[in-house]
């Protein structure tokens, strides 16, 4: 074990700068200032074996250590270990200053190594009273090992006051409330939202309409969410710089879904008047096959329709642009056309009660047809457009 003080053979080690002014007013007459490094940064950044007694080694551990990684707590702590041993001297206090570490994964092996660290100290520097110093809890676990070699008198907890990840931390924060307040994307809605419940609660007490303010709070609160949810706003702040592709996308989607409603109303128009009963629960009206199979049937062809209107435009558009996309919109329509006649089978069955081995014969028809039609379109638009660019959409 490496030396590290004349003074710590002797026993006594009096500070530089400072001299004994009165007797210790306690009943301690040695007393042994300790550094706990838990982790044994000490010697895995700085080098440093251990224990380290005395005032100039621990200085200068505690410099290395700060060289190697300014960030790291324990060489402050370090230098607190070093005042609080000075402080004791100037008061007439016996004292000398060590650090002992325990080993980078912690655990047993790292309070046995301590253990043994302190009764090493111990055995050359006969202290009746222990004064420990740590940057935090976890090396303060270790106390009972100490306290079974010396009685502890002193814990000190060294904090540092100016942390780096704090101060970043606050910088961060600042930004984002300077963008939530300044940036209009956010402010619109951050400031915007709870300016209009704001307003709105107090037009209501203006008027003498206290008792609808909850239910008016709630409707604005809930349409801004909605408009939020589904950017609407980004979409009709969008509306005045449409290309032309954009509006034939629009009126697809548009036209699909009010084919899509007058799909839905003809299939309840199919439904015979003398099926549907007033005091019929969901579960008798879905258990129905008749009612189902009507409703399915008179459905079925106009909600094809609106929906390949839909994937039409989507064609058109993705076409018109150049963009690969076009060959799963192709390949959209072509299993919505292949899905056709099975759904059609099904409401036969339903209804008329026809043979369901028909149905699956077409739908194993139809993804036959499916892989054919998706193998012939990926090759084509792959030596159209080279490469692997295709397959990526």
């Amino acid at each position: 074990m490496p030396p590290h003080s004349a003074d710590y053979e002797k026993g006594t080690s009096p500070a530089k700068g400072t001299s004994p002014t009165k007797e210790a007013p306690t009943t301690h007459g040695r007393v042994l200032v300790l550094c706990i490094d838990r982790d044994d940064d000490i010697g895995s950044k700085g080098g440093i074996e251990t224990p380290i007694v005395g005032r100039d080694a621990c200085i200068n551990a505690g410099t290395r250590l700060a060289i190697e990684d300014p960030e790291d707590a324990d060489s402050n702590a370090i230098f607190g270990a070093v005042k609080t041993y000075e402080e004791l001297v100037s008061k007439g206090y016996t004292a000398e200053v060590a650090v002992v570490a325990g080993k980078f994964n912690r655990g047993v092996e790292a309070d046995e190594k301590i253990s043994l660290e302190v009764k090493s100290i111990l055995e050359k520097y006969h202290a009746d009273g222990a004064v420990i110093v740590s940057d935090g809890e976890d090396d303060e676990t270790v106390l009972p090992v100490i306290q079974s070699r010396v009685p502890v008198i002193s814990v000190q907890r060294i904090i540092i006051r100016h942390s780096r990840s704090v101060e970043y931390s606050y910088a961060v924060l600042g930004r984002y409330l300077k963008m939530l307040v300044y940036d209009p994307q956010y402010s619109k809605f951050f400031l915007g939202v709870p300016g209009v419940l704001l307003a709105a609660g107090a037009l209501a007490v203006i008027f003498d309409a206290a008792k609808w303010v909850t239910a008016i709070l709630l409707a604005i609160l809930g349409g801004a969410f909605i408009v939020r949810a589904f950017d609407i706003d980004k979409a009709v702040s969008s509306l005045g710089r449409l290309t032309p592709t954009s509006f034939i996308r629009i009126f697809s989607v548009i036209a699909g879904i009010l084919i899509i409603l007058a799909a839905i109303a003809n299939g309840v128009s199919s439904i015979p008047p003398d099926m549907l009963q007033p005091n019929m629960s969901a579960f008798e009206v879905i258990s129905n096959r008749l009612l189902v199979g009507s409703f399915a049937h008179g459905l079925i062809t106009l909600l094809w329709i609106g929906i390949a209107t839909i994937l039409g435009g989507s064609v058109l558009t993705n076409w018109f642009r150049g963009s690969v996309r076009v060959v799963s919109d192709i390949l959209r329509l072509v299993v919505l056309a292949l899905l056709y006649i099975p759904v059609l089978q099904f409401t036969s069955v339903l209804t008329e009660g026809t043979n369901p081995f028909t149905l699956i014969s077409s739908l194993l028809i139809g993804l036959a047809v499916s892989l054919v039609a998706a193998t012939f379109l990926y090759q084509y638009f792959r030596h159209r457009k080279g490469g692997n660019e295709v397959l990526k959409h």
